[in-house]
């Protein structure tokens, strides 16, 4: 990738080419990325941006155009949530009841349906977060998405391992697809969408494993590094 002046409009031309054929769209990850570079993005025409902590993003969403679909892609505590929820425009980590339960609560408080996608665990690191796919089908055929009604669930999202091991991080996006397929099939929640759930989006796939994650059904890929250059 290019890393001379223009690099980033360079790279999201480059990037396009790439996803064209499978129709998934970009989302550029801006976590420690100045706001230069994202106004480069932004006057290129992208409107939605990923960001992974939540100090970092107030401070972007402060300096940066208010039509920006700002995505909450790392990890979230429950302690922070109120910060984000005035704005914010899709969480895609949610990892546990707990943190959907606050979101919902937030969400209230500032009038909004948020927009959230379920973390799931598919890789095999312990330092990722998720629900696993049993547990998760568990929960939903409890019917529990409906005590959320200022939550609107669109989708997954998921991290491969960190690996060289191709064929691992492929059976690890595979999986998150087929539990996908699963999902907006009704065949886990039946054709009732009053639980607020919508499979439209699955997230998956980072500069480093995109190719794979497009070959394996995302319609999302989240990407830093491979825009914006090292960090």
């Amino acid at each position: 990738m290019e890393t001379t002046t223009g690099h980033v409009r360079i790279n999201l031309q480059t990037i396009e080419k790439e996803l064209a054929p499978f129709g998934t769209k970009l989302l550029p990850v801006t976590k420690t990325f100045g706001v230069e570079l994202i106004q480069e993005a932004y006057n290129y025409g992208y409107r939605a941006f990923g960001e992974n902590k939540v100090q970092e993003l107030l401070s972007k969403f402060e300096a940066l155009p208010k039509d920006i679909d700002w995505h909450l892609i790392g990890h979230l505590q429950t302690n922070k949530v109120k910060y984000v929820a005035p704005f914010i425009g899709v969480i895609e980590s949610v990892d546990s009841e707990k943190l959907l339960a606050e979101i919902d609560r937030q969400a209230a408080k500032n009038q909004r349906l948020i927009q959230c996608l379920l973390q799931v665990y598919i890789a095999t690191e312990e330092s990722k977060f998720g629900w696993s796919p049993d547990e998760l089908k568990e929960w939903l055929l409890g019917g529990n998405l409906s005590n959320y009604p200022n939550i609107k669930i669109e989708g997954l999202m998921g991290m491969a391992s960190f690996s060289e091991d191709k064929d691992l991080v492929r059976n690890e996006f595979h999986s998150l697809k087929k539990l996908f397929d699963e999902l907006k099939s009704g065949g886990v929640v039946g054709e009732n969408t009053n639980y607020g759930l919508e499979m439209k989006t699955l997230s998956m796939g980072m500069s480093g494993d995109y190719r794979i994650a497009c070959e394996e059904g995302s319609t999302l890929v989240r990407m830093g590094t491979a825009i914006f250059g090292k960090r």
